[in-house]
């Protein structure tokens, strides 16, 4: 063998250059593994949102503004240390508001403007609470009130005048069909936008409230009529969880023409994260931190257990107000979705126009 042959072979040319910073940077953009290493981060950041929003929330429910009814005169000095004690048990959050007659405190807890009724009677105090507004907040009332009373030697009645439904002694079951209405229509809209990527929009609005009207009635159905946990006024219920359906999905659809394949971070974060505990279902308002108390009101799950509770237990003193934000996410979000729609990853709408032309 010559000594020619021995020599080692030079690489050369572009293939003996070791890639570049950038070129590898543009390789790892280019591959699966950037969203990947994207979304570990962003499920870890989500698991610890997830626990501490709830647990925020709800693992302690604080007293931070109780309206109650007081009716006639609790003005003798026993009536007034009793009333002194009682707000410092609540921690000062107790808010009195005078009404003239016991069917005007009766109209106002109706309407739910007040979880307690505080009237003189029979040489001591009468307390009414509504555990259908609040079992959480009426446990409170009735527990602190007791042991006031006691503590200050004047005889304490209670009498739960509007109470929940005997299977659902917790009155939690309203929170967990509305969780479900709520979660299902939003993953509803996720699995269209997987498995029926060629809807065009106006398609993926009418399937979204298919699901949504089928869904609702499922949900109503299993929890009364299967179950018998609570009794729905069945038609009210099944549009109230059908509406829910279809707004959170409609949310989804929206953030997915704007936002593309990471719509579901602001979706949890505002219906899971934000909108759940904040819903006063599972914690009623008055002892869940006062910003969420206030946010929750103004977001799909809040509206949705807001107007469940009402259709249930108050029907002749229900509110607009819920059923006016869930129309106004929806409105909104059906529009965003339509007027961007060009941007939405999935529909016949981006098809290339020598294919349309060709179809």
């Amino acid at each position: 063998m010559s000594a020619p042959d021995l020599e080692p072979v030079t690489p050369h040319g572009d293939h003996a250059r070791p890639p570049a910073r950038g070129d590898r940077w543009a390789a790892f953009k280019a591959s699966p593994y950037l969203p990947a290493v994207v979304l570990l981060f962003i499920i870890a950041a989500a698991a610890g949102l997830f626990a501490g929003s709830y647990t925020y929330a709800m693992a302690n429910p604080t007293p931070r503004n109780i309206p109650a009814a007081v009716v006639g005169d609790l003005d003798t000095v026993r009536d007034k240390v009793f009333l002194d004690r009682l707000e410092a048990a609540l921690d000062t959050s107790l808010v009195l508001r005078e009404y003239a007659t016991e069917a005007d405190a009766r109209t106002a807890l109706e309407q739910q403007k007040v979880f307690g009724i505080l009237r003189s009677e029979n040489g001591g105090v009468g307390l009414d609470v509504a555990s259908a507004s609040g079992a959480s907040v009426a446990q409170l009332l009735a527990e602190s009130t007791l042991k006031v009373g006691e503590a200050t030697h004047v005889p304490v009645k209670v009498k739960d005048v509007k109470p929940l439904q005997r299977g659902d002694p917790r009155g939690l079951a309203l929170f967990y069909i509305s969780l479900a209405a709520v979660i299902i229509g939003f993953v509803g809209a996720i699995q269209l936008s997987v498995h029926a990527k060629a809807l065009a929009p106006l398609e993926r609005i009418g399937f979204t409230v298919a699901y949504a009207l089928l869904g609702g009635f499922a949900i109503a159905a299993v929890v009364d009529w299967l179950l018998s946990s609570v009794k729905l006024p069945f038609l009210q219920s099944w549009m109230i969880l059908s509406l829910t359906m279809f707004t959170t999905g409609m949310v989804f659809t929206m953030f997915n023409a704007l936002m593309g394949r990471w719509a579901m971070i602001p979706t949890w974060g505002l219906m899971v994260l934000l909108g759940n505990p904040s819903s006063g279902g599972a914690v009623s308002w008055p002892l869940l931190p006062s910003v969420l108390g206030f946010i929750g009101r103004w977001l799909p799950p809040g509206a949705s257990v807001n107007a469940q509770h009402a259709a249930v237990y108050y029907q002749g003193h229900q509110r607009v107000f819920p059923y006016l934000v869930l129309a106004g996410w929806l409105l909104v979000s059906c529009t965003v979705f339509l007027v961007w729609r060009h941007r939405h990853p999935e529909g016949r709408d981006h098809m290339p126009e020598h294919a349309a032309a060709a179809t």
